[in-house]
C-alpha cells in the first residue's frame, strides 16, 4: 500500500514551501528519515526526510512548484524493495488533470483553453503561490479566470502551464460583453481579488498586473526560489504593517576610538574581529528591556508582548538576504554578541544554517552602513514590530558648545508597524539606544 508523503511544517509561521530539488526518482529505495528533497521556504532551505522505509512509487509535485504545508509531495510504498515489481499507481492528484492537455490533440487542446474563459466561482477568496503568479504574469494569464484543480479549488502552476501550453486564454468568450460596453472595462482579476489582497503571496494588483515583456537585447533572470520568497515576504509586511519611520544622530566618536584601541587585541584573543555591530546590538538590546513593547507582535485581536529578547540580523550572499536570530541576545556581553555574528555570517555564507537558526526573531537590527549608506526606510520583518537600521559612520562638522567640531556621527533609522507602536515610544527608545552609545568609552566592559 502506498504512503502519502506531505509537505511538512518547516518552521514558524511558514505556510508553503517550494520543491528545489528532487533528490530521489521513481523506483528508488530509501529508509526512514533518508532526505527526499531539498525544499525552499521563505525562512531557509531545508530537506525533507521520508516518514517511512520502501520504494518510491510517484512524484506528485515537480521541481520548482510551491505548494502548501500539508500538500501531497509523493508517495512511498513501505517495505517495498528496488527489485519488485512497481505497485499499481495510486490515482493521480486532482492537479495533474490539466496537464493532459499538453499531450492532446488540437481540439483538446483549444478546449483546455476555453475551459478557462469563464470567471473561477472562487476567485475572489483565491490565494496564489509566488510560483504560480510568476507564471501567470509572465504569460498574461488572468488568474482570476482560471479554474484550480489543487487542493479546496487552488490554482497550481500546473493549471497555469497547461493554459500556456494550449495557446494561452481565449478572449472570444469575454470580448462580446466588452464590445458592448463603451466605458473601458475593469480586468477580471481587479474585481474578483479583493479578499486575496490580505494573502502574503498574492497582492491584488500583482494578478492584475500586465504581463511585462522583455525587448531585445534585455537580459532574463530566472526568479530563484529564494528570491521569490524573499519578494512575497516583502509584499506581506508592507501590505499588512502600516509603516512609519524615524531617525535620529549619534555621535558615536568615543566608540569609534574605543573600538580603535581594543580591536588588535581582541582580534589575538578571541580569533574573530570586533566590528561595530556588536555595539550596536548591545546598546539596541538594553533599550528594549527599558521599553519592552518595542518587542512585540500584532497579534489581530491582540499585541504579544515577547519574554526572549532574539534579535534577527540580515546577512548577505552573492544572489539572496537571509535572516538569522541571535537567541537570548540580552544575556550575552559585547563578546558573546560578537562570536554570534561572527558564526551566523559564517554560517551563511557556507549554506549551513539551520531552521533554528532562521526563527524566533523579535527585533531586527539592520547593518545598512556596511555598504556606504547614509539614511533608509527598512522593510519590518514581520510579525515584528520594529526593525532598526544602523548606517555608516562618517565623520562630519557639528555644533558642540557654540564650536565647530569633527565628529563621528551615524544615522540610527527606524521603521515601526503603527498598529503597535507609537511615534512617543520609539522616540524614547531611540532615545536610550543613543544614550548608550554616547557613553561608550574606556571603562565599557567587553566580557
Amino acid at each position: 500500500m502506498a504512503t502519502k508523503v506531505l509537505m511538512p511544517q518547516l518552521g514558524e509561521s511558514v505556510t508553503e514551501g517550494t520543491i528545489s530539488k528532487w533528490l530521489v526518482k521513481v523506483g528508488d529505495t530509501v529508509k526512514k528519515y533518508d532526505p527526499l528533497a531539498e525544499v525552499t521556504t521563505d525562512k531557509v532551505n531545508a530537506e525533507v526526510p521520508s516518514t517511512v522505509s520502501g520504494r518510491v512509487t510517484e512524484i506528485v509535485v515537480p521541481e520548482g512548484e510551491t505548494v502548501a504545508v500539508g500538500a501531497l509531495i509523493l508517495y512511498i510504498e513501505e517495505g517495498a524493495e528496488a527489485g519488485d515489481a512497481p505497485a499499481a499507481q495510486p490515482e493521480a492528484p486532482a492537479a495533474a488533470a490539466p496537464a493532459a492537455a499538453v499531450q492532446a490533440g488540437p481540439q483538446q487542446s483549444n478546449q483546455a483553453a476555453a475551459k478557462v474563459a469563464a470567471p473561477a466561482q472562487h476567485a475572489g477568496k483565491q490565494r496564489y503561490s509566488p510560483a504560480v503568479l510568476a507564471l501567470s504574469q509572465e504569460h498574461g494569464i488572468d488568474l482570476s479566470r482560471v479554474t484550480g484543480t489543487g487542493a479546496g479549488g487552488r490554482v497550481t502552476r500546473r493549471d497555469v502551464q497547461a493554459i500556456i501550453d494550449a495557446g494561452g486564454q481565449q478572449l472570444s468568450a469575454v470580448q462580446p460583453a466588452a464590445a458592448e460596453q463603451p466605458a473601458p472595462v475593469v480586468p477580471a482579476s481587479a474585481e474578483a481579488q479583493p479578499a486575496a489582497a490580505s494573502a502574503p503571496s498574492a497582492p491584488a494588483a500583482s494578478a492584475a498586473s500586465p504581463a511585462v515583456t522583455a525587448g531585445t537585447g534585455d537580459q532574463i533572470i530566472p526568479v530563484t526560489p529564494v528570491r521569490r520568497t524573499i519578494a512575497s515576504r516583502m509584499v506581506q509586511s508592507k501590505h499588512e504593517a502600516p509603516h512609519a519611520w524615524t531617525m535620529v544622530e549619534v555621535d558615536v566618536t568615543n566608540l569609534v576610538n574605543f573600538r580603535n584601541q581594543v580591536k588588535g587585541e581582541f582580534a589575538r584573543k578571541e580569533g574573530i574581529n570586533l566590528t561595530f555591530l556588536p555595539f550596536f546590538i548591545k546598546a539596541a538590546v538594553e533599550a528594549l528591556k527599558e521599553y519592552p513593547m518595542i518587542n512585540s507582535t500584532w497579534a489581530g485581536d491582540k499585541i504579544i508582548v515577547r519574554k526572549n529578547i532574539n534579535i534577527s540580523i540580515a546577512v548577505s550572499t552573492e544572489d539572496a538576504l537571509y535572516v538569522p536570530v541571535i537567541k537570548d541576545a540580552d544575556q550575552k556581553s559585547i563578546l558573546g554578541i560578537a562570536k554570534a555574528v561572527d558564526d551566523l555570517a559564517a554560517r551563511t555564507r557556507a549554506g549551513k544554517l539551520t531552521m533554528e537558526d532562521m526563527t524566533g526573531g523579535t527585533f531586527t537590527v539592520n547593518n545598512t552602513g556596511s555598504f556606504g549608506s547614509i539614511q533608509s526606510q527598512p522593510i519590518i520583518n514581520s510579525p515584528q514590530a520594529a526593525i532598526l537600521s544602523v548606517e555608516s559612520i562618517v565623520k562630519r562638522p557639528v555644533v558642540i558648545n557654540d564650536m565647530i567640531a569633527i565628529r563621528s556621527m551615524v544615522n540610527l533609522c527606524m521603521s515601526l508597524d503603527h498598529r503597535v507602536l507609537d511615534g512617543l515610544i520609539c522616540g524614547r527608545f531611540l532615545q536610550s539606544v543613543k544614550q548608550k552609545l554616547e557613553s561608550i568609552g574606556p571603562d565599557t566592559k567587553l566580557y
